[in-house]
């Protein structure tokens, strides 16, 4: 993300001197650092070489996004392989996402003060060595420790694969179908993933998955070495204030990713430790935000953050990647609740695959400011109409019948990401290069902690869900109805032959009769999380087409009227 904020600010000042702000005592200005030579104007590198950067960028953020995605599509299988249950391997997935979620605040203000060329290169190393450690786990222990790293590593892959893309690209066209490409590759990680992760468990469990990983970081290795990124000018921007600041942040961030991560595992309500660290959160961030407003140059600006424009377009990106998480959490999981096997789904997620390239393909295409809100229109209605169509699902639902479903959602949301973000992003810049952090800072919250509410609030919203439903039925559960005994009866005789005691043989078919009625539940809870995910796209639906109205209104109304004739 912060590599559209180097590009773009890069754009805008060539030929100009770069201002180099240092502080004595943390934020009293000092003489400026010697000024260095202006970025060189950018090249035309030709059509072959340009599809060299996109290849080389769409393999950083697949090494980024596998690495991310790998032990978190594939918790219940890899658990086995490191002896843990399934709410102890869910901390493979907060320990990454606690260091990764903030780390691209950092990254900003260290590529303007050390330069690309350097901060690429350590980057790759980093995430070689640390992707070589995988090899290495054997417990569970070991496993989080290494997913800590890794979250830290990988952080900076997602920006080395922003700068590969628009490097590709001229000026004029980096927030445009650059910016769409990019975004688009940030959403194909999901389905590869779960198209190539069933053969490796098979293959060797954690270890043939994190091989993969170290694979392809080897393979990306001498990419940044070879393709070189055009150089932009860089001064020393980082304050001492920064640091605490930036600690500060993480620190709230990476307690609001464990807490959402874990919570629905461990239940809101039932652990204390899930409390203390919401409260370290809030004080965090809140001390952060004290220390910020106080600052003549902060790290971020938080009266910018809370105009009225930018809460606006924060709560877009946030309802969006809201209905986005059906994708990824409920239909997934829904799939998992079903048995559905590797060979059975493999099709659909090629589907959702080849949907999302082509959404991100016609989002390039349509990425002008003048069609931004009818991409959204767009990008919405297939959102809203997707879900809904889910939300019919059934025990005898199989991936067949979800196909263009699925395909709606994965091109709803290649296509609405990219022209807001275009529109964000242009706002911060307009009103400084200063901005570009705060705008960061925006969508990271909306995008990475975003997704961890969604898969929160939808995990949790099923769970609570299933055991309404649950209860409904048990409710018509009772022997003695006559439809109720026929069904426990046909269910114990397959064990008739081998359970000669009838009491037991009648308590077997009790039991297998409770399965099927908390596999109706859940895919009741499913059909309704499926629902209310289309009522959230339909009433931001509802709320864009109201402020266009609202817009064209206010317009017609404050048009000066046409002059007489004479």
């Amino acid at each position: 993300m912060g590599a559209v904020a180097t590009a773009a600010a890069n754009d805008n000042r060539l030929g100009s001197e770069p201002e180099a702000a240092d502080e004595d005592q943390g934020e009293t200005a000092i003489a400026p650092e010697p000024t260095p030579a202006p970025a060189s104007a950018p090249v035309d590198k030709g059509l072959l070489l340009s599809a060299v950067y996109v290849l080389g960028s769409v393999l950083l953020f697949l090494t980024q996004g596998l690495g991310m995605n790998l032990a978190l599509a594939n918790l219940t299988q890899v658990q086995g392989s490191l002896s843990a249950t399934s709410v102890e391997a869910g901390w493979l997935s907060a320990a990454y996402m606690a260091p990764n979620v903030s780390l691209s605040i950092a990254l900003v203000k260290i590529r303007a003060q050390y330069g690309l060329r350097r901060f690429a290169e350590i980057s790759i190393a980093g995430f070689v060595l640390v992707s070589l450690m995988n090899v290495f786990v054997s417990d569970l222990h070991s496993a989080i420790v290494v997913r800590f790293i890794s979250g830290i590593a990988a952080a900076p892959m997602s920006t080395l694969g922003f700068l590969y893309m628009l490097e590709a690209f001229p000026p004029a066209r980096k927030l445009t179908v650059g910016l769409a490409l990019a975004l688009t590759c940030t959403t194909i990680s999901a389905p590869v993933t779960r198209l190539i992760s069933p053969t490796l468990i098979e293959y060797g469990q954690w270890h043939a998955l994190y091989t993969l990983e170290m694979a392809l970081a080897l393979i990306a290795l001498p990419i940044i070495y070879l393709l070189p990124l055009t150089p932009v000018p860089h001064a020393k921007v980082i304050q001492r204030m920064d640091i605490l600041s930036y600690l500060l942040v993480a620190v709230a961030f990476g307690c609001l990713a464990v807490v959402l991560t874990m919570g629905r595992l461990y239940w809101w309500f039932e652990a204390p430790w899930l409390g203390v660290l919401l409260v370290v959160s809030i004080a965090t961030l809140t001390t952060a935000v004290l220390i910020e407003l106080h600052r003549p140059v902060p790290l971020i600006d938080v009266r910018w953050i809370a105009s009225k424009e930018i809460v606006h377009f924060a709560a877009v990106l946030l309802i969006f990647r809201l209905v986005a998480s059906e994708q990824s959490t409920v239909a997934a999981n829904f799939y998992q609740q079903l048995g559905l096997q590797f060979e059975q789904v493999a099709t659909l997620y090629w589907i959702i695959l080849a949907a999302a390239i082509g959404g991100g393909l016609l989002c390039a295409a349509l990425m002008n400011p003048e069609h931004a809100e009818r991409v959204h229109i767009l990008a919405l209605g297939l959102l809203a109409t997707g879900a809904y169509m889910d939300s019919q699902a059934t025990s005898l639902t199989r991936p067949e019948q979800m196909y263009l479903s699925q395909a709606m959602i994965a091109s709803g949301t290649a296509l609405f990401l990219p022209p807001a973000m275009a529109r964000g992003f242009k706002a911060a810049l307009a009103k400084g290069p200063s901005y570009i952090l705060s705008f960061i800072v925006i969508f990271l919250f909306t995008q990475s902690i975003g997704s961890l509410i969604g898969s929160a609030a939808f995990g949790t919203f099923v769970t609570i869900r299933e055991k309404f439903h649950s209860n409904i039925l048990a409710e018509q559960i009772v022997l003695s109805n006559p439809l109720v005994a026929q069904r426990v009866n046909q269910l114990s005789a397959a064990y008739a032959k081998v359970m000669g005691d009838k009491t037991l043989l009648g308590g077997e078919g009790t039991v297998l009769l409770s399965q099927q009625v908390t596999r109706e539940a859940y895919i009741l809870a499913y059909n309704d999380a499926f629902l209310l995910a289309s009522a959230v796209a339909l009433f931001a639906l509802a709320g864009l087409l109201l402020h266009i109205f609202y817009n064209w209104l206010r317009q017609r109304l404050s048009a000066p009227a046409p002059m007489p004739a004479t």
